[in-house]
């Protein structure tokens, strides 16, 4: 097999969690009676951490202090409501279940926050999955920094050119090249072929199959 291994992002890439955010979001920002925005601008906003996400969507200007009090509402507001339209993409689970058959061992690294990336991964896949899974913690820097990548490597017990890469974004794709992993960008996600080509993806893919092919 050409890989040992697939690492996953999380986000945009086996769960769709568009509306679930931006829903959480919104209804923070009423809270502070700050404008609100549409769904799909959320697409751009997530992908790089709870923190950045908050001060994407904040009003220019905005205080510290107004910053870390949205970012405190939210995170109130989501882990009750984190789940309410959250689903795996079509297809994911028959490739995540393809991909254990042949015996690819299967990872999880996220921008998202560690504790909700293992409720999230906890609620809608099995629990024997994944070999390992890591969110957002304050002792790795967040992704594109390939530490956590690396990381889960030396877990795996694999060099980073045994496993695959995939993701939505360009901090995935440049995470996975950074840590010396081969990547592959989903077009099923929250960013679009552009951006996944124009930072250096390996492989473009339209179907969670054609993952499972190249694993072949």
């Amino acid at each position: 097999m050409r890989f040992k291994a697939v690492l996953f992002d999380l986000d945009g890439t086996l769960l769709n969690t568009l509306d679930d955010l931006a829903e959480s979001a919104n209804s923070s920002l009423k809270s502070l009676h700050f404008p609100v925005h549409p769904t799909d601008s959320f697409r751009y906003f997530v992908g790089d951490g709870m923190r950045t996400l908050i001060e994407r969507i904040m009003p220019e200007k905005s205080s510290e202090k107004q910053i870390a009090e949205c970012e405190n509402i939210f995170k109130k507001i989501y882990s009750t409501h984190w789940a309410d339209k959250t689903r795996p993409y079509q297809g994911v689970e028959i490739m995540l279940t393809d991909l254990r058959i042949m015996g690819q061992r299967l990872a999880i690294l996220s921008n998202k926050p560690d504790e909700f990336t293992r409720m999230c991964v906890k609620k809608f896949f099995p629990a024997d999955w994944f070999d390992y899974v890591r969110g957002q913690c304050d002792d790795i820097p967040k992704k594109p920094d390939p530490k956590g990548a690396l990381i889960i490597a030396e877990k795996l017990g694999l060099l980073p050119e045994h496993i695959l890469y995939v993701g939505d974004t360009a901090t995935d794709m440049q995470t996975g090249k950074r840590a010396g992993m081969k990547t592959a960008g989903v077009l099923w996600g929250f960013r679009g072929i552009d951006e996944l080509k124009a930072n250096g993806a390996d492989f473009i893919v339209g179907t969670p199959e054609e993952i499972v092919q190249l694993c072949r």
